[in-house]
């Protein structure tokens, strides 16, 4: 089954809104919190959240950036008391990463705020539709994941 180029071209038009809101609320969020979690911190702090110590090489896959900008970014994390290291006990050489109890707390406040917005949101949305739209959002996620780990290296325009 296909979809139409005009249709194609209206829901990557939609996505690209979406995700442009996203990385403003996550501004907002990271702005309206104490102790402010930057922007890039929820992609990084979830995963700690979600499968616990970890080397930064493993989140920074799980977060989809490269490592050389998670190193950078889980600096920031630990300076601002949110990341711990520890030695990997496996391997002398390597540093498993922990989320703190203040980045527990950052994650909370963040999730608190982002569900107000989305609350706000979708005040005049009836359940089924708000449930119809969290499938659809689930199988969108899936399918892109499995698109991104199937497609080739993008090249840059010459």
């Amino acid at each position: 089954m296909s979809i139409s180029p005009g249709t194609r071209d209206r829901l990557t038009a939609g996505l690209s809104r979406i995700v442009r809101t996203g990385r403003h609320l996550s501004v907002r969020a990271a702005d309206a919190i104490n102790g402010p979690l930057p922007s890039f911190g929820w992609a990084l702090l979830v995963p700690l959240e979600q499968g616990g110590e970890q080397r930064s090489s493993a989140l920074a896959a799980r977060a989809g950036v490269d490592v050389s900008v998670a190193s950078r970014q889980l600096a920031t994390l630990e300076r601002s008391g949110y990341v711990e290291r520890r030695p990997d006990p496996a391997d002398g050489r390597a540093v498993l990463l922990h989320l703190t109890e203040a980045g527990a707390r950052a994650l909370a406040a963040t999730r608190a705020l982002r569900c107000e917005w989305a609350a706000a949101a979708l005040a005049d949305w009836d359940e089924e539709d708000a449930r119809q739209l969290g499938r659809l959002l689930e199988r969108l996620a899936g399918d892109l994941d499995r698109a991104v780990v199937a497609a080739p290296a993008a090249r840059a325009p010459s």
